[in-house]
């Protein structure tokens, strides 16, 4: 069966299928997410605690790589949402 747009009409199996993806979409932005906050939070602890006063460049260089990844993140959750909608027409 189609549409009248001639897309093929999904069944149940389908639609579970494209709902699992976008869970496991936003489960990895998720684990990037959780990656930025733990860098984040290590690089401001290293740089607070003077025990750490020898490891402040690492601390710097982690508040730094935190938003990247964030980033990163963010664009790939995008990308991917478009790409499973581009391609399901959904």
């Amino acid at each position: 069966m189609s549409t009248p747009d001639n897309t093929p009409k999904l069944i149940t199996r389908d639609w579970l299928a494209i709902e699992r993806t976008k869970l496991a979409n936003e489960r990895t932005f998720l684990a990037y997410f959780r990656t930025a906050i733990v860098f984040l939070g290590t690089g401001i602890t290293i740089l607070k605690i003077e025990l750490f006063n020898s490891m402040k460049p690492f601390g710097i260089i982690l508040i730094t790589v935190a938003p990247i990844i964030l980033t990163i993140g963010i664009v790939r959750l995008i990308y991917v949402r478009r790409l499973i909608r581009k391609h399901y027409n959904v």
